[in-house]
């Protein structure tokens, strides 16, 4: 028992959940390293649904699967520290696209060069066969029409 609470059987969202975090430090600390203390785990969520265009955050709140408020919010943080500006729209005088600066480029550049640091670190774990199978694995998963 932790905390008061019955122990409850580990189930597979919870693991993947725990692998991406275990994962996901890996490139946090690769940003940390090149002076980007700032983006924490949530920011992921930003950068991920980013347009190279611009966006605006009611369009990644919904791609994040979070609320505008929300988003405003990550997107505010990362505005603060250089990551992001806001442009208004062209299409549309009232909307404000979010758009990468080069702070933010640099994040996106950082993150991507981690790719094959933390592909080789899960081969080294599982084999390369299996990494590959488990990627056909969660590509089904989510695709698969529930």
């Amino acid at each position: 028992m932790s905390r008061g609470l019955p122990e409850r059987p580990v189930n597979v969202a919870v693991l993947m959940r725990e692998a991406f975090v275990v994962l996901n430090d890996l490139v946090l600390t690769r940003l940390a390293e090149r002076g980007h203390e700032a983006v924490r785990t949530a920011h992921g969520a930003v950068f991920q649904f980013l347009d190279e265009d611009g966006t605006t955050v009611s369009a990644l709140a919904e791609r994040a699967g979070v609320t505008k408020q929300a988003m405003a919010s990550l997107v505010s943080h990362l505005e603060e520290h250089g990551y992001l500006v806001r442009v208004p729209d062209p299409s549309d005088g009232r909307a404000k696209l979010v758009l990468a600066t080069e702070r933010g480029r640099e994040v996106l550049a950082i993150a991507q060069a981690t790719v094959p640091e933390v592909e080789t670190r899960v081969a080294d774990v599982i084999g390369e066969r299996r990494l590959q199978e488990m990627r056909k694995d969660l590509e089904s998963i989510v695709t698969a029409a529930w």
